[in-house]
């Protein structure tokens, strides 16, 4: 099992990491070494925004391939994931698939880091009190 769940933080962190560099190749004013949306760059622009988001996961890649921050990565590619596949199926299903795939490795990767998550979906969560050392 554990060899799988490394083959989807593998492949995973490759797809963020070699979007991400794609998207700063594009922004740099360079031609793009792997498949691009049109619709996605031009909805992304030329600006801060692409740069913000393929920041975001090139860390997320970098994160996904050593290992570190496994379960607070995903939270955070969650909600990119979301967009991605929102935005591949109502403007652009070139890269549907590609989305779904993308959709498929993070499921299995939280559903295995779920007990991280447990604290988080309590309706009550505990607070911690800081108490002085007198």
């Amino acid at each position: 099992m554990f060899a799988w769940i490394r083959l989807a933080e593998l492949l995973l962190g490759i797809i963020f990491l070699g979007a991400g560099l794609n998207g700063y190749v594009v922004l740099f004013g360079f031609e793009a070494f792997a498949p691009t949306s049109p619709e996605a760059m031009e909805f992304l622009g030329e600006g801060y925004f692409l740069a913000l988001e393929k920041g975001v996961e090139i860390i997320a890649g970098v994160f996904l391939l050593i290992r570190r921050f496994v379960p607070l990565t995903l939270m955070i590619l969650a909600s990119i994931i979301v967009n991605i596949v929102a935005f591949h199926l109502f403007v652009d299903s070139d890269l549907l698939l590609l989305a779904l795939f993308v959709t498929f490795l993070e499921g299995v990767l939280v559903w295995h880091y779920r007990e991280s998550y447990k604290e988080l979906l309590k309706s009550k969560p505990k607070v911690s009190t800081l108490k002085s050392g007198k």
